[in-house]
């Protein structure tokens, strides 16, 4: 499978003789006929880390830079300048607000525009936040000294003290790695601002739907999961109208970034789908998920995995009750960059994940239209790519 994708311009079931067809797994009976499938830049490992968030947001931001710039390769941006950055603004406002905000390893779809307008952005050739290039990245050690640091000057309570902020700094430096203020690229010598002003891109195209009734529709709210520590907003909208400007970006040439529940049974990176079964699919799972959901998880083993089966007809009332009940959750961040029909004419999701290529669609997986109606948290995508009556409705 190639790390580039091309659009494809047959956009409708008529593609015919020409159509290609995929499978999730090598004893897979699931047959996908590929409609669409976008540019994106190479998988990733996001490695024993909780920063999908960066992985998925820059993926996305990538596809983005190719489809604006017309490029035929994709321009990689460092994930952890992002991380870096996110993690020293983060413990800053978890002082100002006395503790009483979240401070982890988790982020959202937002902290990447409020760190790329306000800092720029690195090529990732110039921040790996690696010692070693085949090293594998790991924050649990790091973040636990980051903790202790912010937890103790919270303590203190003597605010944004130069001593803590020093000592914070120091753990960055030797877990991520010192920032170049300057550095040189395809012959230019930038700085991480002038890098972003170079990439032709307007971050403040780009919005978050998400569909939950517990807020009025066609407005925007608060998204209240603990990982959005911005505080920032999402437009609220249909169940329907989330599904259908999903379908809209991706026949339109945009890809989308996805907000998910990953912990559910019927997710399985190994087995390279994400359904959610109508009736017991007798799912046996071995092992656990990790608590940052940053790697393929627990082994799932069931026959629905391998051969088709009927899925729940998802509903907006289902869909709130599994998020009242804390059944639907904030758990993982990953890039839509196609769809796919099966053989029954049910929609899945192509998705780019960030935990690397060990499974058969070699770091994809295929997401079914039940599983993204009932488990996503948000989306992020160009305001461009959303249907023109919603758009006029959301008042963009």
């Amino acid at each position: 499978m190639k790390s580039i994708f091309t659009l494809s311009l047959c956009l409708s079931v008529a593609v015919g003789a020409n159509a290609q067809f995929f499978s999730n797994s090598k004893e897979s009976k699931y047959q996908f006929k590929e409609i669409t499938r976008l540019d994106a830049s190479p998988v990733e490992s996001q490695g024993r880390t909780g920063t999908c968030w960066s992985f998925s947001a820059l993926s996305f931001l990538e596809s983005e830079i190719m489809r604006i710039n017309k490029l035929e390769s994709p321009i990689i941006l460092s994930e952890m300048f992002v991380v870096r950055k996110a993690y020293e603004a983060k413990a800053k406002k978890y002082i100002r607000m006395d503790g009483r905000t979240n401070f982890g390893e988790g982020g959202a779809f937002h902290d990447i525009p409020y760190v790329i307008e306000n800092f720029g952005i690195l090529p990732r050739s110039e921040y790996t936040g690696k010692k070693k290039k085949k090293e594998v990245y790991n924050h649990g050690a790091m973040f636990e000294k980051l903790d202790s640091i912010v937890k103790r000057a919270n303590s203190a309570g003597k605010g944004l003290q130069s001593e803590w902020i020093a000592a914070y700094n120091n753990v960055l430096d030797e877990g991520i790695g010192m920032l170049p203020k300057n550095f040189k690229y395809q012959g230019v010598v930038h700085t991480p601002e002038s890098f972003y002003n170079s990439l032709n891109i307007d971050l403040g195209n780009y919005v978050s739907l998400t569909s939950f009734t517990n807020h009025k529709m066609h407005e925007k709210c608060m998204l209240e999961i603990p990982d959005n520590w911005l505080w920032e907003e999402s437009y609220n909208v249909t169940l329907d109208e989330l599904f259908m400007t999903t379908m809209n970006a991706l026949k339109s040439g945009y890809t989308v970034a996805w907000g998910a529940d990953v912990s559910e049974e019927g997710f399985s990176f190994k087995n390279g789908i994400a359904i959610v079964p109508a009736e017991d699919a007798q799912i046996r799972i071995e092992g656990e998920d990790n608590k940052n959901f940053s790697d393929a998880g627990a082994d799932k083993y069931s026959a629905a995995f391998l051969t088709p089966v009927k899925e729940l007809q998802v509903t907006q009332e289902m869909r709130q009750e599994a998020y009242d009940q804390k059944e639907t959750t904030d758990d993982h961040g990953m890039h839509i960059v196609g769809f796919n029909i099966d053989r029954k004419g049910r929609y899945f999701f192509l998705v780019k994940n960030s935990w690397g290529t060990s499974n058969y669609p070699e770091g994809y997986l295929y997401v079914s239209e039940a599983y993204f109606k009932l488990k996503t948290i948000n989306v992020y995508l160009h305001k461009d790519a959303i249907q023109d009556q919603l758009r006029s409705s959301l008042g963009l």
